[in-house]
């Protein structure tokens, strides 16, 4: 039997924050924005990680394919009968990124 692999990256980014609004990071276990509630990432944290990681684009990919592991994780104990397919995950946390490329691959 395989070890349980060991949580991923802590989600703490992106690093901007403001004294009045709370971060565009994500409220675990649902996956949604603290700040918007929109499904996380949200298109301001996008941005802000596309900033933050302007200079370190596969940093990106690697961080963003790390918490969709635990986003998976976490979604799928909450709600194991119709959550989001492992292409809906992909597209949500790492397609847009730096490389952009869906995991459905279109004609």
């Amino acid at each position: 039997m395989l070890p349980f692999p060991s949580p991923g990256p802590t989600p703490d980014r992106p690093r901007y924050r403001t004294e009045t609004v709370p971060p565009h990071t994500p409220l675990r276990p649902v996956w949604a924005c603290r700040s918007c509630g929109n499904p996380w990432p949200c298109p301001d944290a996008r941005l802000l990680l596309r900033v933050e990681y302007e200079n370190n684009p596969p940093g990106l990919s690697i961080y963003l394919a790390g918490l969709m592991f635990e986003a998976m994780r976490d979604l799928y104990h909450l709600n194991p009968h119709d959550g989001l397919s492992p292409s809906e995950m992909f597209d949500r946390f790492v397609a847009w990124g730096p490389f952009r490329r869906s995991s459905v691959r279109k004609l």
